[in-house]
């Protein structure tokens, strides 16, 4: 056995108990919730994950930003309690409650201690904040100045601008298109009415999605669940997203900026969550981009060429086709030169697929590396939440390394042959230029 197959096997010995053969508990709550619930009892803490689909895709283009603004002053203010109040009851159980956001969903993380009291006082605060915000005026007021601030900062930025515009671009009319964080007029314009609609709307038992992961049995973790659930209205969940279309032609988009160095974006919509060549296309990608030194970008773009520090490419899956993008900054006088070689080493890998040695040590890395994602309670809720939300298997963990290791050069090729289309991409650069023949 080489050395390198040795450590990761060591690897996988060590911290593989934190993962493997999880018991995933899933049920029902009376009012429509769904839940996913592991126990582990090695800590005294308890981490609950809340989703809905309540993301930046159900906004609709004159209210781009309601989404994002209306789960964080969900916060602020809830039941009997203002921000204040809210703050204090959680820091006094030690407790921390957090966001997240993405096209998709929309929800909210619990971490506490897991003893009775510490618990259900974190729980309480939870609770009111999913079945009681308030909406304050004055705090939307100025949570609605500080984002608009936040935007006009970040339309300073090349990475911001950039990522803006691609994701305009390959998605145009669909929904995806709108930018997570809002623009600064819609922003500002909205008002508690929206908030409070978008809350009634998207807000709702029967498309609540909940993960719990530590330190309680299942009959607790039934009664929370079904508690955080109860004061939900049942409703139902809203209707599905458009299909995102495959496209059948690209473009390039040159922003004006006055950065030392070209930012290039490079792609096109790409796969969904539960799309069923995930698994060829995670592998494949870390041959052609995600695999940092080990990948043909930074093989030919930073060691061949010296034209970037680094490059890369990755899926972002979605409920409907999330982005495939390949990225890079280089000077402003090689931004031609490194665009063609990006698009070359793509077709190059359309043609070619991955070789044997290639796609050994992208499954090796894969597999090595995926227990250190799944160290932790929280780590694993993230996944409970995916899983959840998306309906996958709830095998879909315990099979993870298994269907990496059975992918085949073919699977990759035929993968990549059916989704990826150079000659469809869009392009998005922001600084350099390209000379007058589009090099």
């Amino acid at each position: 056995m080489s050395v390198r197959k040795l450590c990761i096997a060591i690897l996988l010995w060590l911290v593989l108990p934190a993962w493997a053969g999880l018991d995933i508990q899933h049920w029902t709550t009376p009012s429509g919730a769904r839940v996913l619930f592991v126990q582990n009892h090695d800590l005294p803490m308890l981490d609950v994950s809340v989703g809905f689909a309540a993301g930046s895709a159900r906004d609709g283009r004159e209210r781009s930003g309601l989404a994002g603004l209306t789960r964080h002053v969900m916060t602020l203010g809830a039941g009997e309690w203002t921000e204040q109040e809210i703050a204090e009851r959680l820091a006094d159980v030690g407790a921390s409650l957090s966001g997240f956001l993405d096209q998709d969903r929309a929800g909210f993380s619990l971490r506490t201690l897991s003893g009775e009291r510490e618990r259900r006082q974190a729980l309480a605060v939870l609770k009111a904040v999913l079945s009681a915000p308030r909406f304050p005026d004055d705090v939307l007021a100025r949570e609605k100045a500080r984002a608009v601030a936040g935007l006009k900062e970040a339309a300073t930025r090349p990475e911001y601008l950039g990522e803006k515009a691609f994701q305009a671009a390959i998605y145009g009319d669909h929904p995806y298109a709108l930018p997570e964080s809002g623009e600064i007029e819609t922003v500002g314009a909205l008002i508690r009415v929206d908030l409070l609609d978008f809350y009634q709307r998207h807000y709702r038992a029967r498309d609540m999605t909940l993960a719990i992961m530590g330190d309680v049995d299942r009959e607790t973790a039934e009664r929370l669940a079904a508690d955080l659930s109860a004061d939900l209205p049942a409703g139902e969940a809203p209707p599905p997203l458009p299909p995102v279309p495959m496209p059948t032609a690209g473009g390039e988009q040159v922003i004006p900026h006055h950065a030392t160095q070209s930012h290039l974006f490079i792609g096109q919509p790409g796969l969904t969550r539960d799309d069923p060549d995930y698994f060829p296309l995670l592998v494949g990608n870390y041959v052609l981009g995600g695999g940092s030194f080990d990948s043909r970008l930074v093989k030919e773009i930073r060691q061949k060429r010296g034209l970037s520090y680094s490059a890369y490419s990755h899926f972002a899956p979605l409920r409907e086709r999330g982005p495939f993008l390949m990225g890079l900054q280089t000077r402003r006088e090689a931004t031609g030169e490194a665009l063609e070689v990006t698009r070359e080493t793509l077709r190059a890998f359309l043609r070619e697929g991955p070789g044997e040695a290639e796609l050994a040590q992208a499954r090796n890395n894969l597999v090595g590396s995926f227990p250190l994602r799944l160290d932790s309670n929280r780590k694993i809720l993230d996944h409970l939440a995916m899983i959840g939300f998306y309906g996958l298997p709830l095998d879909w963990l315990d099979t993870y390394t298994t269907r990496v290791e059975a992918v085949t050069a073919e699977a990759v090729a035929s993968a990549f042959r059916a989704r990826i289309r150079p000659e469809a991409m869009s392009t998005v650069i922001v600084g350099g230029q390209l000379d007058p023949a589009g090099r």
